[in-house]
């Protein structure tokens, strides 16, 4: 007999459904979807308006008002939206998950509403014990209004109404605290909530007699000039984020629905610090914290807009990553990128203000921006041996500009490549560098080379061969007593003549050192690996001033051990002066060479 007919036939089994526990599930809501207690204000309000809205699809003239009332614990909300029918009741608002929104006749016009999830309501009773919902339906004109009760331990109760129990259609929401949270349902909180989530909604929204909404939105209004435009916005963004901004930038996206402003901060900030951003969405505030609104290199703004395109994640508090807010990232970026322009056009004096502040955030930019470099060429400024300049300005004084990588190295050279006539641009600062390197793209013609140890020492003047080989004596003792250090002797004669000593090195110079220095901790295997990535890297050289007088004394002195401690103390002063980090054996060195001359100078010439 064949073994699959004589299995026992499958019974098909019943499908089960979940079982929800509505208090664990408000925990969750209140713990982790919701980051306060005060969006609940917001949901309601969001019910109100999509109500309004479903009404006013199908009835133009429909009123739309939404009303809240808060006292003694309590908060009522009416509307005059679409209402319910007692169907409607048992389909949404006892379904966990299921919106109105999707109810047949609106999946089309659903783009149109705020709410997109249906838990809106569920959020009430992160600050109610008990929801009681009134509501009757525009659509169902002979259908009696319905009340909905409903607990936070999961039970509800269902019942219709005379029809004067609510003779217009619409819905009237009545919230009672639940113990601690009575604090969210004061008529100063309702207020102020109400005004802070909904002051760009389109309707007439009021919590007892005060208005809430405030149209049109503050860069939607007419002004009489630019300047009272201008101080009217840094009023607004004074009120709203508690700066005076240095401008005000337009955001103005019409394919993207949006519209709104950027503020500039009237302070340096650090690149690396996400600027948060306010978000409305379809007039309502979505959120106070939206990072990533704007390209990375436009942190030096703070804005404040309102779209009908951007797509809210589930808590409605943050934006959802997708194809379209990356195009209105960019799109934002270009208004921005559009102002700069402008003011390099037309009001230098505004740029130059604004660079003062902000010219990391516009070199962020000008080192991806070919054209935002060639219009931001002479105002950007970078620090140079000739003073604090553009590097268009740089560029006309010097044939080669010159530049070093890193901070430490133009502390070296600058002094002495001045002295020389030879102009360095520090690029050890963020993006300047990069922005050096770009400026043959630019400016054709301009020859940039990144200065090393070799052109500084070539633009120096040589000592008379006569006079070095005098000095053999001396300069053999000082580069014996270097050795050890990787680093070599020069004499040379420069200015400023009271620099005594300059020390030189560069990237490669710095790795072979550190390299070295690895090699002497290491064990004998790590050391054998070391020692075969020895290279050819040049070392460090101490150039010493033959023009200085100090340097002359010691170069006539006859002990070698003296002669080798006075070079230690020059080398220690070199590093000093090019402010660079000291290896435990730099430390150890100037300990040593401070300690030899103390000892020298208390016995004099009969030595320690």
């Amino acid at each position: 007999m064949d073994s699959q007919t004589s299995q026992t036939p499958q019974v098909p089994q019943q499908p089960h459904t979940f079982q929800v526990d509505l208090r664990g599930l408000v925990d969750l809501l209140s713990h982790h979807l919701y980051s306060s207690p005060k969006v609940y204000l917001r949901e309601l309000l969001q019910n109100a308006v999509d109500a309004i809205t479903a009404r006013r699809a199908e009835q133009p003239d429909a009123p739309a008002r939404v009303r809240l009332y808060a006292e003694n614990g309590t908060l009522r909300v009416e509307d005059s939206g679409v209402g319910l029918t007692e169907a409607d009741v048992h389909s949404l608002l006892a379904t966990i998950g299921r919106s109105s929104k999707r109810a047949e006749g609106l999946q089309e016009a659903r783009s149109d509403f705020l709410g997109q999830f249906g838990i809106g309501l569920l959020a009430c009773f992160v600050v109610a014990e008990r929801i009681r919902v009134v509501s009757r339906s525009a659509r169902t004109p002979d259908a009696p209004p319905v009340e909905w009760t409903a607990s936070d331990d999961g039970s509800y109760e269902v019942r219709t109404l005379p029809p004067d129990a609510r003779p217009e259609p619409g819905t009237t929401v009545h919230l009672v605290a639940r113990a601690g949270a009575g604090e969210w349902l004061t008529p100063e909180r309702v207020l102020r909530l109400a005004r802070d989530f909904g002051s760009l909604l389109p309707y007439d929204v009021r919590v007892g007699d005060e208005a809430v909404t405030d149209l049109p939105a503050p860069w939607d209004r007419p002004y009489p000039s630019p300047a009272t435009r201008r101080v009217a916005l840094a009023r607004h963004c004074h009120d709203l984020f508690g700066f005076t901004p240095l401008d005000s930038i337009e955001l103005n996206v019409p394919l993207a629905g949006i519209r709104g402003v950027a503020y500039v901060l009237p302070s340096a900030v650090s690149p690396a610090q996400r600027a948060t951003h306010r978000v409305h969405l379809k007039g309502m505030l979505l959120t106070e914290r939206a990072e990533q609104l704007l390209p990375d290199w436009a942190f030096f703004v703070r804005c404040v807009l309102d779209t009908d395109s951007l797509r809210p994640t589930a808590s409605r508090e943050s934006l959802y990553e997708d194809e379209t807010l990356a195009a209105v990232r960019e799109a934002l970026g270009e208004r921005i990128r559009s102002w700069l322009t402008g003011l390099a056009a037309g009001d230098p004096e505004r740029l130059a203000a604004f660079l003062s502040v902000h010219h990391l955030g516009v070199k962020s930019l000008a080192r991806h921006d070919t054209d935002m470099l060639r219009t931001m060429l002479p105002w950007l400024p970078f620090e140079t041996t000739d003073g604090r300049l553009s590097l268009e300005e740089f560029a006309q004084r010097h044939p080669v500009v010159h530049f070093t990588r890193t901070v430490e190295e133009y502390r070296q050279v600058a002094p002495i490549a001045s002295a020389q006539g030879v102009g360095v641009v520090n690029g050890g600062y963020t993006y300047d560098s990069d922005l050096v390197e770009a400026l043959p793209s630019v400016r054709p013609g301009t020859v940039v080379s990144e200065l090393d140890a070799d052109t500084v020492t070539a633009h120096m003047d040589l000592v008379d061969p006569a006079e070095e080989l005098a000095l053999a004596g001396f300069l053999a003792a000082a580069r014996a007593r270097l050795d050890p250090l990787g680093c070599d002797v020069v004499l040379r004669a420069f200015r400023p003549l009271s620099v005594p000593a300059l020390h030189l090195d560069d990237r490669d110079a710095r790795h072979e050192q550190a390299r070295a220095a690895a090699e002497d901790r290491a064990d004998d295997l790590w050391a054998g690996i070391l020692g075969s990535l020895r290279g050819s890297a040049p070392r460090a050289r101490l150039v010493l001033n033959h023009l200085n007088p100090l340097v002359r004394r010691i170069g006539a002195l006859g002990d070698p051990d003296l002669i080798g401690t006075a070079t230690e103390s020059l080398y220690g002063q070199a590093l000093l002066m090019a402010q660079r980090p000291l290896r435990p054996a730099d430390s150890a060195l100037l300990n040593r060479a401070f300690m030899g001359l103390l000892e020298w100078a208390t016995n004099g010439e009969e030595g320690p």
